[in-house]
C-alpha cells in the first residue's frame, strides 16, 4: 500500500510546493490535476518546495479520469470541509490499497456534481466555525500524516 496526494486543478503555486515537501517526507506520490494555475516551473513552487522538488514523485494528467485509469484499484478519498464524514472515523490500515487524497481547488473546491456518489468517501477535518476552511497546504499534512501514524509509520524514522 501507497499513499498519494492528488490536487485537482491547484491554484497556488506555494501551497503546491508545500504539500510536495510533505510527500517526500512522506514517501508519498504527488499528483497534479489539470489545469494548474501556474507552471510546475515557477520559482513559487520550486521556493516552497526548496531544494526538494527534484526529488519528489510528481505525476501530472490533463484530467482526473486519467488518473483513474491509471490506479483503477486505488481506494480515493476526496478532502472537503462540507459533509458528516471526519478523517478520523476511517481506518486507513485495513486495506491493500493504495490510498489517493484528493484534493480540490483552493478557492473553489470541487466542481458542484464531482462529488456525486462519493459522499461516503468525502472526509472533512475537525475545525471551529470560525474559519471556512484550513490551508490546502496544512490539510494535506493532517491526513497525510494521520494515514501513516494508523500505519505505524512504516518506512520512517
Amino acid at each position: 500500500m501507497s499513499l498519494h496526494v492528488v490536487l485537482y486543478q491547484p491554484e497556488i503555486p506555494a501551497n503546491t510546493g508545500n504539500i510536495a515537501r510533505t510527500c517526500l517526507a512522506t514517501n508519498a506520490t504527488l499528483h497534479l490535476i489539470h489545469p494548474l494555475g501556474f507552471s510546475t516551473d515557477d520559482k513559487m513552487v520550486r521556493r516552497a518546495g526548496l531544494d526538494y522538488w527534484p526529488y519528489v514523485d510528481v505525476r501530472e494528467y490533463e484530467d482526473i479520469e486519467e488518473l483513474y485509469q491509471d490506479h483503477p484499484e486505488g481506494a480515493y478519498y476526496y478532502i472537503e470541509n462540507v459533509g458528516s464524514n471526519y478523517y478520523t472515523d476511517y481506518d486507513f490500515t485495513d486495506t491493500d490499497q493504495d490510498l489517493f487524497f484528493v484534493f480540490g481547488r483552493e478557492g473553489s473546491g470541487f466542481p458542484d456534481d464531482f462529488l456525486k456518489g462519493k459522499e461516503d468517501q468525502c472526509l472533512r477535518v475537525h475545525m471551529g466555525d470560525k474559519v471556512r476552511s484550513l490551508n490546502l497546504a496544512n490539510t494535506a499534512a493532517i491526513i497525510v500524516y494521520e494515514a501513516l501514524r494508523q500505519q505505524g509509520f512504516p518506512g520512517m524514522a
